[in-house]
């Protein structure tokens, strides 16, 4: 039994390495832009007040670029962005739109596709705070100083 059963741990050792060795390595595709920031965060926004903030997209390759679709996490995010190809060492410019309704804190992505499927993404956040529902009273120390 023990002179069948080294032959056995052998055979299996090296059929293991050898399909272990037949994975296909996939190299990562080069970078084709570069954008200006992964993230921005607006701060403190006031309730209603949408706010807005471009993504600046630079073509780093030799080929041309094509944003094919931008998705927002949500519908209170809107990216607006250009149809048109980039050329090598050109920019464009992707406008993300947050309309601010909800009160608190958020962090939405937004998806960018492009040449072919490709995919990357980017974030915004920040802190919608209420707004008062009647206007600041009367400061009547004021009127002494406008004496």
């Amino acid at each position: 039994m023990k002179k069948l059963l080294f032959p056995l741990l052998v055979f299996t050792f090296f059929a293991v390495q050898g399909m272990a060795q037949q994975q296909p390595v996939t190299a990562p595709k080069p970078e084709i832009f570069t954008i200006s920031e992964n993230s921005f965060d607006f701060g403190k926004i006031p309730q209603g007040k949408p706010v807005t903030h471009n993504f600046t997209i630079q073509n780093i390759s030799k080929d041309t670029l094509k944003i094919e679709h931008v998705q927002a996490s949500c519908g209170c995010t809107t990216p607006e962005w250009s149809k048109e190809t980039v050329k090598a060492g050109g920019s464009t410019i992707i406008k993300v739109g947050y309309n601010a309704a909800s009160e608190g804190q958020f962090e939405k992505t937004i998806t960018i596709f492009y040449n072919g499927g490709q995919t990357k993404m980017v974030t915004i956040k920040g802190l919608v705070w209420k707004t008062p529902d009647q206007p600041a009273p009367n400061n009547e120390a004021l009127n002494v100083f406008k004496q």
